[in-house]
């Protein structure tokens, strides 16, 4: 058995607007000033289990930014998609790749825009996932310990225990609750949230989806099998994610299992959650600190234009300063940014 990971780097990042942009999208920065891209921090915490067993799906505007960045990766492990088709169709044509690379394969899925702060914890619960996996016919999903009633993410309900092996039977899978139901989650305990982290043999996934959508399945197989005919075939795929595809309808079948784990877990989903990781200072600064002038504020000062930033008297602020485009926003309305987004696509949608 080989390890696999399968990076899918996909989406804008619109909530990280002006800071990230459709050309430019949060995978491909450094936004939390690690020194790294967040695609680079992906592949580095991944390199110990899985050497260069990668295969990043991406889209083909930022294919040959992906390669560079991570120039290491042989050329024919970054699938490029020439549309998005969403989560189920990026994760199955790799299943689909692996199933005829690698029959004795797992493989597992992390997505190319996440923060972990322990990655040593996070690769001890993917070993225990890549164990699950291999040995069963399950959808293994890594389920995250939540630290507050967070509403932006979904949950997992867990279940049984499966014997000694460290994961648990997938109850359901619970949309993004309100504030109230949230806080109840984590009151009776047995949840955990959402982070779309998969680890399965590539057959078991091809073949739970084959049950859901058996020309979808098909389609993924003969793709990897002709690669000259993805114009042909990649716009006939259903646009739809993993969740909805696969791990909902399996689980209700009984074929999921979870893996809990506690490793400093973050999807950096708008600059409320940038402005956590940036620290505990009253007013936290991504980039050149002496382009920063404040007093008596609170809150995140992204600047990036060369210009200097001055804030006087505000609380909770969010200031994003770009060479085009700057954002002011309270912290607590970070999540609509994407309103704005929405607007300039049909005002200016050159700015995105």
């Amino acid at each position: 058995m080989t390890f696999w990971a399968v990076i899918p780097a996909g989406g804008a990042g619109t909530r990280l607007w002006p800071l990230s942009r459709q050309a430019r999208p949060k995978f491909l920065l450094d936004p939390t000033g690690a020194g790294r891209t967040l695609i680079q921090q992906t592949r580095d915490r991944l390199r110990p289990l899985t050497d260069d067993r990668v295969l990043v799906v991406t889209g083909l505007l930022h294919a040959a930014e992906v390669g560079s960045q991570l120039d290491d990766l042989p050329r024919d492990h970054i699938l490029a998609e020439p549309s998005a088709r969403d989560s189920m169709a990026a994760m199955g044509l790799a299943a689909a790749v692996l199933e005829l690379r690698d029959p004795d394969a797992v493989m597992g899925a992390f997505p190319a825009d996440h923060v972990i702060s322990d990655p040593a914890g996070f690769r001890s619960v993917v070993t225990t996932a890549v164990s699950v996996a291999a040995e069963s016919d399950l959808l293994v999903t890594l389920g995250i310990d939540p630290t507050h009633p967070a509403t932006g993410f979904g949950y997992i309900r867990l279940g049984a225990a499966l014997g000694e092996t460290g994961a648990y039977a997938v109850e359901e899978f619970v949309e993004k609750p309100d504030a109230e139901r949230a806080a109840s989650y984590l009151a009776q305990g047995g949840f955990r949230w959402n982070a779309g982290m998969f680890v399965v043999r590539p057959t078991v996934l091809l073949d739970l989806l084959a049950a859901q959508d058996p020309d979808f399945a098909a389609s993924l197989r003969a793709l990897a099998a002709a690669p000259d005919r993805l114009d042909e075939l990649w716009p006939t795929l259903t646009k739809i994610s993993v969740d909805y595809a696969v791990a909902e309808p399996a689980a209700a079948a009984g074929r999921v299992a979870v893996v809990p784990g506690a490793f400093g877990w973050d999807d950096i989903g708008d600059f409320a959650s940038l402005r956590e990781l940036a620290g505990n200072d009253a007013l936290n600064v991504i980039g050149p600190r002496d382009l920063v002038v404040s007093r008596d504020a609170t809150g995140l000062v992204v600047p990036g234009s060369g210009r200097t930033v001055a804030v006087i008297g505000l609380e909770d602020i969010v200031v994003v300063d770009t060479p085009d485009a700057l954002l002011v926003s309270s912290t607590d309305r970070a999540q609509d940014v994407k309103w704005i987004v929405d607007e300039l696509r049909e005002r200016a949608p050159g700015l995105l």
